[in-house]
């Protein structure tokens, strides 16, 4: 009988590391950003923490239907090379600040958004190109001045 009790107790064992471990609860599936990542940034001498949209989709889903971001700062935006295209505010629920940053972390434009609702919405582009963007709430990057520099912390 011992002898079944162990290789019964090696079976649980084996089995049980086999499962997958469970995903961590960052919080951010509960305000709408399942599947981002968080970051945390300095702009100048603000430290920053924010979601992390990286890939095509994240970036496309950015702070849509969200209204209350817990307790991040915003939401850092990542493009492989530098970029010129707009961003919109279609089914955002919040005003959005947005800073855009080139490739060496410089400061190039800042800008105010309003929610849309309904189509057309309007574009917001930044004077010169980008590689980095970040949103908050409107008001929460106002001490964004020219000359500010955006480090991202890895």
């Amino acid at each position: 009988m011992p002898i079944r009790l162990l290789l019964l107790i090696v079976a649980v064992l084996v089995v049980a590391s086999c499962a997958p471990d469970e995903p961590a609860d960052d919080g951010l599936s509960d305000i709408g950003l399942d599947g981002f990542a968080t970051a945390t940034i300095w702009i100048d001498d603000r430290e920053l923490v924010v979601a992390f949209a990286e890939t095509p989709n994240q970036r496309s889903q950015g702070l849509m239907g969200v209204t209350d971001l817990g307790g991040l700062d915003g939401m850092l935006f990542v493009f492989q090379s530098e970029s010129n295209g707009g961003f919109w505010m279609k089914d955002t629920l919040i005003p959005l600040d947005i800073a855009f940053f080139d490739g060496a972390g410089v400061l190039v434009d800042e800008l105010t958004m309003e929610p849309c609702t309904a189509d057309p919405c309007p574009s917001y582009r930044s004077r010169g190109s980008y590689r980095y963007a970040v949103e908050a709430p409107a008001g929460d990057l106002g001490f964004v001045v020219p000359g500010s520099r955006l480090v991202i912390v890895e």
